[in-house]
């Protein structure tokens, strides 16, 4: 077997082998940015496609989208704070609700009047 004692590392090599310790500096690399690699396709949102036998919304007979387009309907119309009895939910929630899902969602023009009596009543033309 042959074996070898360098002076300047102070370690044993045999014929083949590599040195025991990492040098102490590392290799430069170029200083040059990594190229980009190209990505795959982008992922698309899916769109469903809307309900057959329904203009626009999805009011279920039972649900509280329900109750409040009944209400709208009615002559003369209905309050807020009715609408917020009927539901359970709060003035922002009613609000929210009547100008987006009503409004927007199912394309319904949503009117506005004030009473005598100072509360805003909303309805829907059926």
């Amino acid at each position: 077997m042959n074996t070898l004692i360098t002076e300047e590392q102070g370690t044993t090599k045999a014929s083949g082998a590599k040195p025991s310790r990492k040098p102490a500096v590392r290799e430069r690399r170029a200083s040059v940015a990594p190229t980009k690699t190209k990505s795959g396709k982008k992922a698309r949102p899916v769109k469903s496609a809307p309900r057959a036998g329904q203009k626009g919304g999805n009011a279920s007979d039972g649900s509280k989208a329900a109750k409040v387009l009944g209400l709208l309907q009615q002559p003369g119309g209905v309050t807020s704070t009715e609408l917020m009895k009927a539901t359970g939910w709060q003035a922002h929630s009613v609000r929210g609700f009547l100008s987006g899902t009503v409004g927007k969602k199912m394309g319904l023009a949503v009117t506005s009047s004030k009473g005598e009596d100072g509360e805003r009543r909303y309805s829907v033309k059926a």
